[in-house]
């Protein structure tokens, strides 16, 4: 239990973290609104449930082959939680501003399903995580899945209340920056930590 209370402190940041499934969701939003949040929330999970199943049994099958190979994925693991958080941090100092397109697609559940499947960036931040809270010793494919299912789990809560109170919010054309900024330090503070953490263990 404590592990999975550690993966989600960890991967939490990231889900606030803006990227391509939180706009799309918002985009869902404004263009219709907060069912269509949902709907397309639930799409990006499914697509998460795709990359759960091969990423467990490709784990399973790379620590059970190649230990080495396993250990140095782990490393590019935490190389990539640091490069994350240098990035987020530096972007405090920046003066970029988020822009959400006010777009409402007829299918939201089907294109936020391929948008979490084909974004690559989302699967190599499930790749590079996951490894870190395995225990070789036990049953890696259930681990690997039960992680997964958390991560999930925590997309589905996060952007479906997301959709709720973006869509009580007045309709912008991009986030409030100096908010923006709050959320890009905070999460890139925490997973500076979570890199910490991995690293001493």
């Amino acid at each position: 239990m404590s592990v999975l209370v550690l993966f989600a402190l960890t991967v939490t940041p990231l889900i606030f973290t803006p990227g391509p499934d939180m706009l799309f969701v918002l985009s869902q939003v404004m263009g219709k609104d907060a069912k269509a949040g949902m709907m397309a929330t639930l799409g990006i999970c499914s697509g998460y449930l795709v990359h759960s199943i091969l990423v467990a049994l490709g784990l399973a099958a790379i620590i059970v082959s190649f230990p080495i190979l396993f250990e140095t994925i782990r490393w590019l693991g935490i190389a990539y939680l640091v490069y994350l958080a240098v990035t987020l941090l530096k972007s405090v100092f920046s003066k970029n501003a988020i822009h959400i397109e006010n777009k409402c697609t007829s299918s939201p559940i089907k294109k936020g399903f391929f948008t979490a499947l084909l974004n690559p960036k989302g699967m190599l931040i499930y790749f590079a995580i996951l490894p870190q809270f395995i225990d070789k010793a036990g049953n890696t494919v259930a681990q690997g899945l039960l992680l997964s299912l958390v991560f999930i789990g925590l997309i589905f809560i996060v952007y479906c209340a997301l959709s709720l109170v973006f869509a009580k919010i007045s309709a912008k054309t991009h986030i409030d920056e100096r908010k923006q900024k709050w959320i890009d330090g905070t999460s890139g503070g925490l997973l500076g930590l979570a890199a910490i953490w991995l690293i001493s263990n």
